[in-house]
């Protein structure tokens, strides 16, 4: 349950966030500067760090198939294969999952994935790439300390 929950919250909170820059700011506008952090809107048709620009279908494949395999792994796997099995493996999980479905979602729908949150120093990025982030730092803290993760 905290698997999928994390995944659809992740999910949605991603979708909306990008549906109010998009509506609220035309490309390249700053709607917020403060220092080094701005909120921006950028049109990324590329992966993470803007990696493969133009490679819309390949990166679809791949967030199709990733998907797909979070799912499998999720839903029945893991019952076989309790790897990820304590609360911080299945919440990790589900933001995974739910970052790659936030933007594979733009990727189908828009040919691009909208990015907002920049910090001028690095690549912008959204609360997809965030989760996504997030769950796999904790996924791999949850392999290093497996007698922790479960608690």
């Amino acid at each position: 349950m905290v698997f999928l929950l994390t995944g659809l919250f992740i999910a949605a909170a991603d979708q909306l966030s990008k549906l109010w820059i998009r509506t609220a700011l035309p490309e390249g506008y700053v709607f917020f500067r403060l220092g080094f952090f701005q909120i921006i809107h950028i049109q990324n048709t590329g992966a993470a760090f803007g990696l493969f620009r133009d490679k819309i279908l390949i990166l679809t494949f791949i967030a199709l198939i990733a998907v797909a395999a979070l799912l499998i792994y999720g839903l029945v796997v893991h019952r076989r294969f309790p790897l990820f099995d304590g609360l911080l493996g299945r919440l990790s999980l589900g933001l995974v999952l739910g970052g790659t479905a936030g933007n594979l979602i733009d990727r189908i729908r828009l040919g691009y994935v909208t990015d907002f949150i920049d910090f001028t120093y690095w690549p912008a990025f959204n609360v997809a790439d965030a989760a996504i982030t997030t769950g796999v730092i904790l996924l791999a803290y949850s392999l290093l300390r497996p007698s922790r993760a479960k608690e």
